[in-house]
């Protein structure tokens, strides 16, 4: 396998590097988080763009877990690239457009449409393991809300391992990347922009008040914390599927990046959008069904055996998701909230399959997906699966440039945790890892390429819409986080505490929501927050007591270690549950995946993204 290089050319053994400081002068550069986004941002900052004339950097890159764990690895469609002779990145973009609902900014797509798929063509020749016709051309598949069949995919279903695997091999392949497991990122640290610098008056024109300094880490195999000095970080920490009890996002995914660049001070926008996957598996942690089986020819019916997507969008079930999801969600509660079911049975209809041609086409296409569920017990060569709507997917994020540069001097994001402006109000289906290419790179080498001066240059949020109202909805809106009580309960158990998040969520911000729901959910996530900071606090000091080495019995223990996690990952989304929560009841629509019974049409002055920081 060969570099994501501009030449492609082949890497010499991995070598250990400083995690702290590259060549004396040049600036330490983090990345946090190792899924697509991290891992291209790490290699744009490692191999820098020769074509440019900028040379590459020593990189740190820090991840929760182990470095393959991540969103990425659990992606099962694929990519979507608009890289065949029958398509072109300008319809690619124009599909993207549609899906977002008014809120995509046109700039961004464009790029990720362009960029993205030179970024796929990379990987392509970098060696990773698409597959692929016998005669060698790439395989392609069709789904929801695109107009040609674009999406290049791996392992049938397994896109997003496969493509984690083969790049952070050539990771820790690439002797720049240092690379530290097992680091939980509490904090970023920062301080004022000196009022006295000479690019103070831009700074404060852009609303940029700080510059990163570092990041607080909290080991989680010793127990040890410690702070990493850096004065560029980038933050590809990916969603938060961890708020609500159904989702398709693995145990990682609790919007740990998107919380820190809050409290630091940074703006975000779109938090009301989040993308519920129509169809994960009813039953068991709720294993996601790709979109790509109802691309190939899959079909959703009610317990009574009846098919009603028809009778919901011309496109059936390769509607938006948004549309699937709701339609999926509705037709269950019809039925006492009983799962849909998926029909696979349909596909061998489509193609005059026999049932030993369909059982076969299954565990090639999808084997991933054909495996678990029949570890489960279901046969869906056979019989529908029972499936249900989870979240799968956050579009808004850590408002960035299209530099990934955020509000915040010296700090980025990409991928999930970030708000480009590319996924709008509804993200197109399989755009997620082709924004982590891009906007990871981007990243990279704008963290690369800027001065201590830089700052951000955001893109209008004005979307479709340019009047009075529009703009002043645009405007920052400040939300207060209440302080750390030393009076709540800090004797409550962390999975009792991150239960009470996921329900209050569900039934508050989930795929249907109303003006009473999001009220309480507001009200009640208020006291979370105050609860998860306040036993955050407390996990870390009692941590920082103890010794981290001798034979004694005071030293951290895995319970100890899991439990402090805990208590940080439920600060983190009880605060992002509590914006999002605020974000979807001060947007008084239903435009994309925020869906209001009370408010159930599209309103033209709401046509714009509001972006909020906190107070």
């Amino acid at each position: 396998m060969t570099s994501l290089t501009q030449d492609n050319t082949t890497t010499t053994p991995a070598k250990e590097t400083s995690s702290t400081t590259g060549t004396p002068g040049e600036p330490t550069i983090a990345v946090i988080g190792a899924g697509i986004a991290g891992l291209s941002a790490a290699l744009a900052v490692a191999n820098g763009d020769l074509d440019a004339g900028l040379p590459g950097q020593h990189v740190t890159l820090i991840t929760k877990t182990d470095l393959v764990e991540s969103n990425t690895y659990h992606a099962q469609g694929g990519i979507a690239a608009a890289i065949f002779p029958d398509d072109d990145p300008k319809l690619h973009a124009k599909d993207t457009l549609a899906a977002g609902a008014g809120l995509c900014e046109p700039k961004a797509v464009d790029i990720l449409t362009r960029e993205g798929a030179e970024q796929v063509r990379r990987l392509i020749g970098a060696g990773v393991r698409f597959d692929k016709h016998p005669d060698g051309t790439l395989l392609r598949g069709l789904e929801a809300a695109h107009s040609r069949s674009r999406v290049v995919h791996a392992g049938g279903d397994a896109t997003g391992k496969i493509v984690e695997l083969d790049v952070s091999a050539i990771a820790r392949d690439t002797p720049n990347i240092h690379i530290i497991e097992h680091a939980f990122v509490v904090d970023l640290v920062t301080e004022p922009i000196d009022t006295h610098s000479p690019a103070a008056g831009e700074a404060r024109a852009a609303g940029v008040t700080s510059t990163v300094r570092g990041v607080r880490l909290f080991d989680t195999a010793t127990g040890e914390q410690r702070t990493l000095a850096c004065n560029r970080v980038i933050l590809a920490t990916g969603g938060a599927g961890r708020l609500y009890p159904f989702t398709t996002n693995p145990q990682v995914a609790t919007g740990d990046g998107l919380a820190a660049a809050w409290r630091a001070g940074a703006q975000v926008a779109d938090l009301e959008f989040y993308q519920f996957h129509p169809t994960a598996l009813g039953v068991g942690e709720h294993f996601l069904i790709s979109e790509a089986v109802r691309g190939e020819g899959a079909t959703l019916l009610n317990e009574r055996g009846e098919r009603y997507m028809t009778a919901i969008d011309p496109r059936a079930e390769l509607a938006p998701r948004d549309v699937v999801a709701r339609e999926n969600f509705r037709q269950m509660m019809a039925q006492g909230g009983r799962p849909v079911l998926l029909d696979a049975t349909a596909i061998g209809r489509k193609m005059g399959l026999d049932q030993a041609g369909l059982t076969a086409f299954l565990k090639h296409r999808f084997p991933t997906i054909d495996a678990y569920t029949r570890s489960m017990g279901f046969d869906w060569s056979r019989e529908p699966i029972p499936v249900t709507p989870a979240a799968h997917y956050w579009m808004g994020g850590i408002r960035t440039d299209v530099w990934a540069r955020t509000s915040i001097r010296g700090l980025y994001a990409a991928g999930e945790c970030a708000r480009t402006g590319v996924q709008g109000a509804n993200r197109l289906a399989s755009n997620s890892l082709l924004e982590g290419l891009a906007y990871g790179r981007r990243a990279g080498l704008a963290a690369l390429r800027d001065t201590d001066a830089a700052v951000w240059q955001p893109q209008s949020l004005l979307g479709s819409a340019a009047n009075a109202q529009t703009r002043e909805i645009t405007e920052p809106q400040t939300l207060a986080i209440p302080s750390p009580d030393t009076q709540v309960d800090t004797d409550a158990k962390p999975a009792d505490v991150r239960d009470a998040i996921e329900q209050t969520m569900w039934h508050g911000v989930g795929v249907l929501r109303d003006a009473d729901g999001l009220s309480h959910a507001q009200s009640r996530l208020t006291g979370l927050v105050e609860q998860t900071q306040t036993q955050a606090q407390a996990a870390l000091s009692k941590m920082a007591e103890k010794p981290k080495t001798n034979a004694t019995a005071s030293v951290p223990t895995p319970d100890d270690i899991a439990n402090t996690v805990t208590a940080l990952e439920n600060r983190n989304l009880a605060t992002i549950g509590l914006i999002a929560a605020t974000a979807a009841l001060a947007r008084t629509e239903s435009r994309g995946a925020h869906a209001r019974t009370d408010f159930p049409d599209t309103d033209s002055v709401q046509a714009c993204s509001r972006p909020f920081i906190r107070g």
